[in-house]
């Protein structure tokens, strides 16, 4: 069986009023645009072309949640557990409403995650740089006592990542961070920062939309990642992370758990965050698209989701499918077709759910599509 999904952007504040309605060429509606759901969680389930939704067809099975996301402007720093922590969370809140705004969990499953950049450069935050490299970052922000203090707490024996984290969100840095914050706004403008330059214009950026916020300094920490389009990022548990700019397609296990560390008016539970946060530090590998032959894979140690890039250039790809599958096409004009016959013709934005009876499907015309089905 084959269905049409489609579902309505959520307008999160971060939203592009943009980038959604420029990939599927239509005009903007003025409001921002974050992301659109395509899969069976409660918070938004699909729509089902002729009526319905997703969750009423797979019963809420699914273990993936496929997405678009475009980002205008930063998202919150944020870091997910993993599958013991959120189920041990779970249980814990249990007395708590649905809806209650000290429930850190809902639902009691992890959210590994991967990111392909769609537009021309997708710009994230993704994971902690090593201590030595961010020394040698602070030697380009001149001289204050915000920056003497972070220094000297970057030094320390022991995890320092954890307890700068846990100084600059605890309440007590407000004068070091303000500090620190006006050296990045003033770094950023210079011409002799060198490798430093990017990474520096970058989080000026964040501090431009979130003033005053501790979470800068929590970014001034982490790894500066510039995506092209067609590279991914994948990000495992206890990573933490924020998106900071650009359109992509965004694959993650079926939850919405997520502990922010700042850039966000939403809550933060800063004890609960530092007992999932993995505060091992080193690069992100970016996972390059291919320049050959139709399909990119973009391999990750999950089990819940896999997810292919397929470039089609009017000949014919035929795919074995092994479970659920859902084919959303990015551009181009591309037709899905069943082993049984059926066929669906896919607008830019839209999805074909392929359920687990199919065993094949072949996909025909010109244009990109990402393919994304369970893991194996």
């Amino acid at each position: 069986m084959l269905l049409r999904l489609s579902n309505t952007p959520r307008d999160y504040a971060w939203g592009s009023d943009s980038l959604l309605a420029g990939l599927e060429g239509r005009t903007p509606t003025g409001a921002p645009e974050a992301e659109v759901w395509f899969g069976d969680h409660p918070g938004d389930p699909a729509d089902v072309d002729g009526g319905g939704t997703l969750d009423q067809v797979t019963g809420g099975a699914l273990p993936y949640l496929l997405k678009l996301l475009a980002a205008g402007s930063p998202l919150s720093i944020q870091v997910h557990p993993t599958i013991e922590q959120a189920r041990a969370g779970w249980e814990r809140e249990s007395d708590l409403a649905a809806d209650d705004p000290r429930r850190n969990y809902r639902d009691d499953n992890h959210k590994p995650e991967l990111l392909v950049a769609l537009s021309e450069r997708f710009e994230s935050l993704s994971g902690l740089r090593p201590v030595p490299r961010t020394l040698a970052l602070l030697g380009t922000l001149g001289d204050n006592q915000g920056i003497r203090e972070l220094r000297t707490r970057l030094s320390v024996e022991g995890d320092a990542l954890r307890d700068v984290i846990a100084w600059l969100l605890g309440g007590q840095a407000h004068a070091e961070v303000d500090e620190i914050i006006t050296a990045i706004v003033a770094a950023s403008t210079r011409t002799d920062t060198g490798e430093w330059a990017t990474t520096l214009q970058a989080i000026a950026g964040v501090a431009q939309v979130y003033p005053g916020d501790p979470g800068v300094v929590v970014a001034l920490l982490m790894n500066h990642v510039v995506l092209e389009r067609g590279e991914g990022v994948f990000l495992r548990a206890g990573l933490l992370h924020a998106y900071l700019s650009g359109l992509g397609v965004e694959i993650m296990a079926a939850s919405d758990n997520v502990l922010r560390g700042g850039l966000t008016p939403k809550r933060i539970d800063v004890p609960e965050l530092l007992a999932i946060l993995d505060t091992a530090p080193g690069e992100v590998p970016v996972l390059r698209a291919r320049s050959e032959g139709a399909i990119t894979p973009y391999p990750v140690p999950v089990p819940d989701f896999a997810l292919e890039r397929v470039v089609l250039d009017g000949a014919p790809v035929a795919l074995e499918v092994s479970g659920p599958t859902m084919v959303l096409a990015t551009g181009g004009e591309v037709t899905v077709a069943s082993s049984t016959g059926e066929a669906l013709t896919l607008a830019v934005g839209t999805v074909a759910f392929a359920d687990s009876a199919e065993e094949r499907i072949t996909l025909s015309g010109e244009g990109e599509v990402f393919v994304a089905g369970p893991g194996h």
